[in-house]
């Protein structure tokens, strides 16, 4: 058993009320593992690559390698940092490499290459990878089981002092493990914490071992896990399919490790992707995509989380800087705006009130989200929700600091024949509210030819400076930056004015 584990073991035995027994725990037993070095694979949104590696380097310190399938980053880090990458805004799943071949040399008949992926699985070296794929499986259970122990302690309080003893008994035996929980999850969410740990075990509290028969059973008795492997493969050149690949290197692990393999209720997903000449091994760190965050009313066409990330960080947000998204739809963008950026203020807007009313449910359980997390009323976040015309908002000339949305495709939401008229109203009016000089515009479409013809009518408002191509559900999509020019906003009637004078 690995020193860490150990370590946490000890922590799940202490019981405050018994016995008052000293247990000493000391950085050297978190050494080993926690200075052990991983190579972390994380997908992104295609074509916000580099806003991934930025972000990582940013808040990791861990320079990023930018794969050459597109929509996948690898970067370094220390086991004790796996908390901290669960919490990047931009990577929507995450897996742990096992082992990469750069220019893997494939065989010319599909029976050697088989046997080839069918060898490979006993040369990897699974070591290191497992211990990672076991601390990041603990570290979730432990989020879990606090998440229980507060329903379970919320329905004690609903008996008003009725239940028996034993539940008594149970409860505060929960609440003592959920205390524990949290020095554990604070150890890997904050590593400076470690120096404190021996001091509130040693001072606060005991270690006494009350366990059933059943419950030491299932700690003696070896589980066997239950796996299956997903091979993601990409290029014209290989003579066998995915599921051949899964099916037979899978086979192979199952040999090697005695596992058991389960399609669908699985513990361990062993990953196989191939680009190419490249193969990639890994071990997923996550059963969700993390783009599932914040949104809990969808629309028809809710935007990733992930991807809302990477375009409000396209525009660089500054402190103070005032954020509309005036065709907000579920509100994803300046929800993920108030999440990351809340010194500055996010206004969520648009034409439905259908709509507004989804956005103005996600903010309300966001806001639910933070004062749970907090333990505490909150006083608020820096966004609202608003419904208005985006061809006249209700807002002053040159008030507005950045404008990020997602303007419709004219596929699930509106026309592409509307959008040769809505495009050149749109730039119009966020011309007028957009700050001359300083205001940034990061807009996402699918009708380019339509946005393109738009622009071209109003270089004098909004110069482009970049355009990020994204995949959105399968079509080929683009993400404008736009800076406001110096010069100012002049409304159509007053230039029509001028001309007449002029004449």
């Amino acid at each position: 058993m690995s020193d860490i584990q150990e370590s946490i073991n000890q922590l799940q035995d202490v019981n405050l009320h018994e016995n008052r027994r000293c247990v000493q725990v000391t950085e050297s037993d978190f050494g080993s593992e926690s200075e052990l070095l991983v190579t972390i694979g994380a997908t992104v949104p295609t074509g916000f690559e580099q806003t991934a590696a930025d972000e990582v380097r940013e808040k990791l310190g861990s320079s990023c390698k930018i794969s050459r399938d597109r929509g996948k980053i690898y970067f370094v880090i220390s086991v004790e940092s796996l908390a901290q990458v669960h919490c990047l805004r931009s990577v929507d799943n995450l897996f742990v490499v096992v082992q990469e071949f750069q220019d893997y040399q494939f065989k010319k008949t599909k029976e050697e290459v088989l046997k080839d992926l069918e060898d490979l699985a006993g040369k990897l070296p699974w070591s290191n990878p497992l211990k990672v794929w076991k601390i990041n499986t603990s570290f979730k259970k432990k989020k879990t089981k606090r998440k229980k122990i507060k329903q379970n302690s919320s329905k004690g309080k609903i008996d008003n002092g009725q239940g028996d003893k034993t539940d008594e008994r149970e409860i505060k035996k929960e609440f003592t493990n959920s205390a524990l929980d949290s020095y554990i999850l604070d150890y890997y969410e904050n590593p400076a914490i470690k120096e404190e740990i021996p001091t509130l075990v040693g001072d606060d509290l005991a270690s006494c071992k009350d366990e059933t028969d059943e419950s030491s059973k299932e700690e003696t008795e070896p589980e066997v896990l239950k796996f299956r492997v997903t091979c993601n493969r990409a290029g014209e050149k290989h003579c066998f399919t995915s599921n051949e690949a899964a099916r037979d290197f899978g086979g192979a692990v199952q040999e090697y490790f005695k596992w058991k393999a389960d399609m669908t209720n699985f513990d361990v997903e062993v990953l196989l992707n191939i680009h190419d000449n490249e193969i990639i091994v890994g071990i997923a760190l996550t059963e969700e995509s993390l783009h599932r965050r914040n949104i809990t009313h969808f629309g028809p066409t809710t935007l990733r989380s992930t991807l809302a990330y990477g375009m409000l960080r396209l525009c660089g947000p500054l402190p103070y800087d005032i954020i509309v998204d005036p065709m907000c739809g579920t509100g994803a963008i300046p929800i993920e705006g108030a999440t990351e950026w809340s010194d500055c203020y996010h206004i969520a807007g648009d034409n439905n009130p259908l709509a507004v009313n989804r956005a103005a449910n996600n903010i309300a359980s966001l806001l639910t989200k933070s004062q749970v997390k907090e333990g505490k009323s909150s006083w608020g976040l820096p966004i609202d929700a608003v419904q208005w015309d985006i061809c006249n908002l209700p807002l002053r000339t040159g008030s507005v600091d950045i404008i990020v949305t997602d303007l419709p495709f004219g596929k699930r939401m509106g026309s592409k024949k509307r959008n040769w008229n809505l495009y050149p109203a749109c730039l119009r009016e966020m011309s007028r509210v957009c700050t001359p000089t300083t205001g940034r515009a990061v807009l996402l479409t699918q009708d380019t030819k339509c946005f393109t013809k738009a622009l071209s009518g109003m270089r004098h408002v909004w110069q482009k400076v970049d355009t990020v191509w994204v995949n959105i559900g399968g079509l080929r999509a683009a993400v404008y930056v736009l800076v406001r020019t110096s010069q100012a906003f002049v409304h159509p009637s007053e230039q029509d004015g001028e001309r007449g004078t002029s004449w």
